[in-house]
């Protein structure tokens, strides 16, 4: 089971920045897709980007397209979203995942990742108005 960290999330003003960062224990990623996913207080929780390792196809929802991107430091395992232009309604905690896919965007549909281990304890970000 691939371990994650999140780290990063905090509090800012609408239209302002953050970086979040996954720390991935797994070294090999090839077969595996990582993605973000968010919950808000008495809201399911949602996905909201992903990326298959091995060839880097990212992918963003909706309400978060133009607004965040996906990098990755393979040196560091690591996997970042860059957050601008934030609104309140992104205000959530985020948690990143580790899934074997060869595609990631079916992982972020729930039907999907409800079934899957190894959420890290996230990190929450707040955005007020």
């Amino acid at each position: 089971q691939v371990q994650v960290v999140e780290s990063g999330g905090g509090s800012v003003q609408a239209g302002g920045s953050l970086r979040l960062s996954c720390s991935i224990s797994r070294l090999e990623l090839d077969h595996y897709a990582v993605g973000w996913f968010r919950q808000a207080p008495g809201k399911e929780r949602e996905g909201v980007s992903c990326i298959t390792w091995s060839d880097d196809k990212a992918y963003y929802v909706d309400s978060v397209k133009g607004r965040f991107t996906l990098s990755r430091d393979n040196a560091k395992n690591t996997l970042y979203l860059q957050m601008i232009s934030l609104k309140p309604e992104d205000t959530a905690m985020y948690y990143c995942l580790a899934y074997v896919a060869d595609a990631c965007l079916a992982g972020l549909h729930p039907m999907v990742f409800r079934q899957y281990d190894g959420w890290g304890q996230g990190t929450q970000v707040t955005v007020s108005s």
